[in-house]
């Protein structure tokens, strides 16, 4: 009787040990699993990569907004003494904005022979109606042409490639995985198409000054066709970068590799 108890409880104790062997290798594997998955998380460099580049993106979606938001992409000036009388005037306009303004010779400087500058105080503004009804602007007797319109469709659908690429940045930083670059990349390279609404526009301007011959005008462009010219190019910089970012090597790891902390 003894003896069959004693080999009853070695039974139970291969039993146990084995039951434990097999926990602790579900374990491990669970643990490898854990780990596999751990190393899908970006680390701290790669994060503060991702951080300098979302700032230059920032940069570059800020100036794409003021120049987006404001009326000084083109200026059309007329000669100086055009009018024969102590006043002369100027246009500026945007993408949906055009002003007239009345300026005093005796404001302007001497060496320059167009009205002008734009800054100088007496401007009548109104907004494009060609966006609600249809109608086109009339400006000095030149009017303006659908391009305009397909200028402001392209800005505003770079506009929004530029919100969704931050929001892809957004979302990756705050989940701590790198998944969300590649998108991110695509939507910022594809924001080129601002600086596509820039040369539309320009052809616009150019369309506008032909329609018309019988008030001499010179033109050029303003600072917020700089603005948005800037911001392309570095939303397009910004976009490469963030593919680097994205691939498994990025190319100045190999420059700059990490250092192991527990080495």
């Amino acid at each position: 009787m003894w003896s069959n108890f004693f080999v009853h409880q070695e039974e139970e104790g291969r039993m146990g040990v084995a039951g434990g062997g097999q926990g602790g290798g579900l374990a491990g594997m669970k643990g490898f699993r854990g780990g596999q998955r751990r190393t899908n998380k970006m680390s701290d460099s790669q994060e503060g990569k991702i951080k300098l580049v979302f700032f230059v993106a920032i940069v570059g979606v800020t100036l794409t907004v003021l120049g987006m938001g404001t009326e000084f992409w083109v200026e059309l000036a007329q000669p100086k003494n055009y009018s024969g009388n102590q006043t002369c005037q100027m246009a500026h306009y945007g993408l949906w904005k055009g002003c007239i303004r009345t300026l005093l010779v005796a404001d302007i400087d001497p060496e320059r022979t167009s009205c002008g500058p734009a800054e100088l105080p007496g401007s009548n503004c109104t907004y494009f109606k060609f966006f609600t009804s249809g109608e086109n602007a009339v400006i000095f007797k030149k009017t303006t042409n659908r391009l305009n319109l397909a200028a402001a469709i392209l800005a505003l659908l770079s506009l929004t490639m530029m919100v969704m690429g931050s929001i892809c940045i957004a979302m990756s930083l705050s989940k701590g995985v790198p998944f969300f670059l590649k998108p991110a990349s695509f939507c910022f390279i594809l924001s080129v198409l601002v600086l596509l609404s820039v040369l539309i526009f320009h052809q616009s301007v150019l369309a506008l000054l032909s329609s018309d011959h019988s008030i001499p005008l010179h033109h050029e462009l303003s600072w917020s066709v700089a603005c948005v010219g800037s911001a392309g190019a570095i939303l397009i910089v910004g976009g490469v970068l963030f593919i680097f970012l994205a691939l498994p090597f990025s190319p100045w790891q190999k420059c700059f590799p990490h250092k192991d902390s527990t080495t």
